[in-house]
């Protein structure tokens, strides 16, 4: 009996080895097919994802190339890649790369949209002689100058900065004058200012925008989704509904003066041209400000671009005695952003600027001495950081694209 018990107890666990083996054996085998598949998978992901990055570096050398990639041979797997243009409007267009090794695919997407200049929160081609950056001046985003950087006293840099010429430090004092480079810092980087963007914008309003033209000066307020306007100081307003007046967003003043102020709802660059000589001015009269503050509404889509061929000014004048609000992008393409008569108008209090500033040539706003305004204004600038990933309709370009988006 007790044999017999012996031999169904090395029976039992026979059968139960056996099992064990089966298991352990198609455990095995499932492994070695799943690595081959994760390998396979990997391979194939790092085929898509260079060859989105070989067209993207492709389409920033060349921004006419469409040309793509077809069936190229790649880490022994195989590579296409095809350029559309998804909005030829607005010119934003699509790169999809397709990786395929050993049956598996893997699939990248990537947007591309122009690169604006109101994606910098400060740009000049020239920096104004020997203005100095200093500490207490705070740039929150993107820094690009043509010229020297010259800092003093620690300024400092949140957001990437560069310059085409070297940084230059006050005395030659490194330790006593070094800025903070949050988001670090590159000098030898060209990125020259268009000379005609601003002409360029008349074809822009012609095609679905709002165009004055054979006016000396035109006067525009903003009031919220309509444009009060008049061609003099002294005649009655004018009204406009601007989603009717300028569906694409475009007002441009041809060969005028434009004397601006408002409250702006919607999407809207006010652009104007020089042809004959002291044109292609703008004049702030009062504040600029969107319907909701981007500051207090993080969802608010009002955006406004100020484009001048020459300066963008503060006019003094009562309003401006006390302050200034602006909330823009402001792109001065031969000349630069300033205060009218800023060394012999009074303390005339803060320039309030949600946006960035774009100019050919650094401008005064005030004249001070110490931490004491003797004339002028003070600077408080605050960068729209949704100028980062959109900008206002039309806005003068850099020639190049930037990724907006990486689909994998």
């Amino acid at each position: 009996m007790a044999g017999k018990a012996t031999f169904l107890v090395i029976i039992g666990f026979t059968l139960v080895f056996m099992v064990a083996i089966k298991n352990f054996g198609r455990i095995s085998t499932d492994s070695v097919g799943n690595m081959v598949e994760y390998y396979s998978e990997m391979i194939a992901h790092n085929i898509s994802v260079s060859g989105a990055n070989l067209a993207s570096n492709q389409i920033f050398v060349d921004p006419t190339w469409l040309g793509g990639y077809t069936n190229q041979s790649f880490s022994g797997g195989k590579l296409d890649v095809t350029v559309q243009v998804i909005d030829a409007y607005k010119n934003i267009r699509q790169i999809t790369s397709i990786g395929t090794y050993h049956g598996t695919t893997s699939v990248v997407k990537v947007t591309l949209s122009p690169s604006k200049f109101s994606k910098f929160a400060y740009y000049s081609v020239n920096e104004g002689g020997t203005i100095w950056w200093t500490g207490n001046d705070t740039v929150w985003g993107p820094f690009h100058t043509q010229d020297y950087l010259r800092a003093a006293y620690h300024p400092v840099f949140y957001g990437k900065a560069s310059s085409l010429k070297k940084l230059v430090y006050y005395n030659n004092n490194k330790n006593q004058s070094k800025p903070y480079f949050l988001g670090g810092y590159e000098s030898g980087i060209n990125l020259p200012m268009p000379t005609d963007a601003i002409d360029n914008m008349e074809a822009d309003a012609d095609a679905g925008g709002l165009k004055f033209s054979g006016k000396d000066t035109v006067y525009m307020c903003f009031v919220n989704d309509s444009l009060k306007y008049k061609y003099s100081y002294s005649a009655p307003y004018s009204t406009l509904y601007l989603p009717d007046a300028s569906p694409n967003g475009m007002i441009f003043a041809k060969n005028s003066i434009v004397r601006l102020q408002g409250t702006v709802k919607g999407q809207y660059t006010v652009a104007c041209n020089n042809t004959t000589g002291g044109k292609g001015k703008v004049f702030l009269d009062d504040g600029i400000v969107y319907s909701k503050d981007p500051k207090q509404f993080p969802n608010s889509t009002d955006m406004l671009g100020i484009c001048a061929e020459n300066d963008v000014l503060i006019t003094e004048n009562n309003p401006n005695k006390n302050d200034i609000n602006i909330h823009a992008s402001i792109y001065a393409e031969k000349g630069g952003f300033g205060a009218e008569n800023y060394d012999d108008r009074p303390p005339s209090g803060n320039i309030n600027l949600l946006g960035g500033i774009i100019q050919n040539t650094r401008k005064a706003v005030g004249t001070f001495s110490g931490s004491s305004i003797n004339h002028g204004f003070a600077k408080r600038y605050k960068y729209d950081e949704r100028f980062m990933l959109a900008s206002p309709p039309f806005f003068p370009g850099t020639g190049g694209f930037e990724i907006v988006s990486w689909l994998e």
